[in-house]
């Protein structure tokens, strides 16, 4: 197959996955589970999460939550600017049939930058809280899901995020002493 037969394939796949993943808020109960988790991953919840660590832990929580926040602020730059270069048009504007059941917050698609943050602040967060993994794991992977079923982006926007975002948590973890994730950094 050529390459560009198998980019088309590709990409066919990717809608088709994002438009079933869609269909499925057209109940009012997923897309409001949904509609809200997206809105607490636009920020409200890890901003919450870091002054709680801050309350609860003193000054490591002040130490966690400056680390999740520099972390943070590699990804805002890194995913504005990959947004920038890529200019890939969100589901909703590329094809018809794919609703966006909320307001996107900026008008490219790839990659996604709640799940890049989600994957980032969660990897990070539990290097230095392991026991908070219970929560934010499903969490994360909520923020990741509702943008394909909102019709935010492609499946292939929140893949390349969750990758980008595991990367940069794990190149972060590994730069700071005395904290550690799957082995790497401490």
């Amino acid at each position: 197959m050529r390459p560009p037969a198998l980019r088309s394939r590709l990409a066919a796949s990717d809608c088709g996955w994002c438009l079933r993943a869609n269909r499925i808020a057209t109940r009012h109960w997923i897309r409001g589970y949904f509609a809200a988790v997206s809105r607490l991953g636009d920020g409200v919840f890890w901003y919450l999460l870091m002054a709680a660590l801050v309350l609860a832990e003193g000054l490591a929580g002040v130490a966690a939550s400056a680390h999740m926040a520099a972390t943070g602020a590699v990804a805002l730059l890194l995913y504005k600017r990959l947004k920038r270069w890529t200019r890939r048009p969100r589901p909703f504007a590329s094809d018809v049939r794919i609703r966006a059941w909320v307001a996107p917050l900026d008008e490219f698609s790839f990659p996604s930058g709640h799940t890049l943050h989600a994957v980032a602040f969660t990897l990070v967060a539990v290097a230095h809280y392991p026991a908070l993994a219970w929560a934010l794991v499903p969490f994360a992977a909520s923020v990741a899901a509702s943008r394909v079923v909102l019709g935010l982006h492609y499946p292939s926007d929140v893949l390349a995020a969750t990758a980008i975002g595991s990367a940069l948590a794990l190149v972060s973890v590994a730069l700071m002493p005395g904290v550690a994730i799957f082995g790497i950094g401490g």
